[in-house]
């Protein structure tokens, strides 16, 4: 229960931070400039820190991984309140802090898992923890924007401080310096670098063909199903339905969707499991397929609910196989090569989609984005493992 409630603040606190800033774009003490750079900032202090974070936590105590990622992220937040309005500067170098804060912790809180739940139960683990996200996401906005009547916005920032100071205690502190189960010549003082060790991370990322297929899917998918929900989702509710309906019932359907599939996925044991979870993430491809023409609004809000439930659909399984199949030791810095890549690589695709719909139109760019987001997991389902998430079939 500690490890949820941790992990479940730093879920929260992550998602509230862009919606926070968001209103205070509308309140007039931010511009819509200077909203994306702290966006960019949180980006680039999350990709600095995830894989130093992932190198530490198999290392050290990851408890205490999670206990300075809190902090730090925690810590930072009067910063970002005291250069609300005033000095963009300061609020870009906390925002900074507060994405290595947010990155440190995600490999961290991944291994974790692994370490505190039994085998058998890190499925349904991992079910609960994904649901507290969607409850949270689904309910955030409206209770964010509720608390904003009474709040200004420099106490919903330190609010969601307080959510990271939550996320780093809950958990409890850690008193080990090292991992039991790293390799004996990896221990003590002679330590390797850094990036060789990262570099060990990846090389046992590599021992798993379904994973390197899986997280090369996941990252295709989200670079390209993602960015539609983000920048065409807007554009075709507002040029093609007149108005902000689709967007708001598109959205808040795919976040239920997602919510349900936690459910069944919790409870959820098919035969061949990676095969199934593979074709959930295909499902994105719905998403960017309905936007394509003008079709009734209900087609499109119930795409973006099939998307949800497709994506936890393999989330969960995913999230659980990574745990089951990693060398406990390397857990950590596999884990935070798929941050890395299938979370660190989204912004990319965020900034190609809206160029490449004003010079190609949004037909052929969301043809081709429902293209790859049912073509990846396809191709990742023919790599060695793939049907079971697990290098061999008794696994």
């Amino acid at each position: 229960m500690r490890l949820w409630a941790g992990a479940t603040a730093s879920g929260l606190a992550t998602w509230a931070l862009p919606f926070v800033l968001g209103l205070a774009v509308l309140d007039g003490a931010l511009t819509g400039a200077g909203l994306g750079m702290l966006l960019a900032a949180r980006t680039l202090g999350f990709l600095l820190s995830v894989p130093a974070a992932g190198v530490l936590a198999d290392r050290h105590s990851r408890r205490g991984v999670v206990l300075w990622a809190g902090l730090t992220a925690a810590g930072a937040t009067p910063a970002m309140v005291a250069g609300l309005g005033r000095s963009i500067p300061l609020m870009v170098a906390a925002a900074v802090v507060t994405g290595a804060g947010q990155g440190a912790c995600r490999p961290a809180y991944q291994a974790l898992t692994a370490e505190v739940v039994a085998e058998d139960m890190r499925q349904e683990a991992n079910a609960a923890l994904t649901l507290a996200v969607r409850v949270t996401t689904l309910a955030g906005p409206s209770l964010t924007a509720l608390a904003a009547l009474w709040f200004g916005t420099g106490s919903l920032l330190l609010g969601i401080g307080a959510l990271w100071l939550l996320s780093a205690l809950v958990p409890g502190p850690g008193a080990d310096t090292t991992r039991e189960d790293a390799p004996n010549g990896e221990r003590g003082p002679h330590r390797l670098l850094a990036l060789t060790e990262f570099a060990d991370g990846i090389r046992e990322a590599r021992r798993h063909p379904w994973f390197l297929a899986g997280l090369a899917a996941l990252t295709a998918v989200i670079a390209t199903g993602y960015s539609a929900t983000g920048v065409a989702l807007p554009l075709a509710s507002r040029d093609q339905y007149g108005g902000q309906l689709v967007l708001a019932g598109a959205t808040t359907a795919y976040t239920a969707g997602a919510l349900a599939g936690a459910l069944l996925v919790a409870r959820l044991r098919p035969r061949a499991q990676g095969w199934t979870a593979l074709m959930g993430l295909a499902a994105y491809g719905f998403a960017p397929l309905s936007l394509m023409s003008h079709i009734h609004p209900a087609v499109v809000i119930t795409a973006y609910a099939v998307a949800g439930i497709g994506i936890e659909l393999f989330n969960v399984p995913w999230f659980t196989a990574t745990q089951r199949e990693v060398s406990p030791d390397k857990l950590a810095r596999v884990s935070s090569l798929d941050f890395l890549l299938s979370y660190g690589l989204a912004p990319g695709g965020l900034a190609l989609i809206a160029p490449a719909i004003d010079a190609l139109g949004s037909g052929p760019v969301l043809a081709a984005c429902a293209l790859i987001c049912f073509t990846a997991p396809a191709l990742a389902a023919l790599a060695p493992g793939a049907r079971h998430f697990a290098r061999h079939r008794d696994q």
